[in-house]
């Protein structure tokens, strides 16, 4: 191999692992994140991007009121019950859905949809399972990263900058 051919060779190289690198999910500006837990045998597992405020005004704004959102950022957010389970109080099959959320100003709609895409670009209604409405709350604390957590009671609570929204899963 000559020098040409080498240089060539190591430029392809070096930018492959350039390109790849790029893709590494955990060095978004949103990274990937997960919430899981056991409530009554069965398991809840909320696979999601975590977008910052990084500063912006958020609810009406950067997320625009009564308007469907991924909840979260990157790939359309995930929801998993291992189990038939009830959500606020209707019930759900088993299975992976979409989670996609209308927020407004006092009360959000959270949408369980049967197909996961990107975001919310290619979103359909007809495609919704369930929909409950649950009201929207001050948290206690700023939450810069947006954050689901679920509690050993089965509350699905989702916090980011002030505002803080519960549904829960039995």
């Amino acid at each position: 191999m000559n020098a040409k051919q080498l240089l060539l060779t190591l430029t392809c190289l070096l930018a492959t692992l350039t390109i790849n690198a790029q893709d590494d999910p955990a060095k978004r500006p949103s990274p990937p994140a997960q919430a899981k837990a056991t409530v009554g045998g069965k398991t809840i597992t909320i696979n999601y991007s975590q977008p910052s405020v990084k500063g912006r005004e958020l609810w009406g704004k950067l997320v625009p009121y009564g308007q469907v959102w991924r909840t979260g950022a990157n790939e359309t957010t995930s929801i998993d019950f291992s189990d038939n389970v009830t959500l606020e109080g209707k019930p759900l099959a088993k299975g992976r859905y979409a989670l996609f959320t209308i927020p407004n100003e006092k009360e959000w709609t959270i949408i369980i949809n049967k197909t996961i895409k990107w975001g919310a670009f290619t979103y359909k209604q007809d495609e919704d399972i369930l929909r409950v409405n649950v009201p929207v709350k001050q948290s206690k604390e700023f939450a810069e990263k947006m954050a689901f957590t679920i509690s050993p009671k089965g509350v699905v609570s989702l916090v980011w900058g002030n505002a803080k929204v519960d549904f829960t899963v039995k």
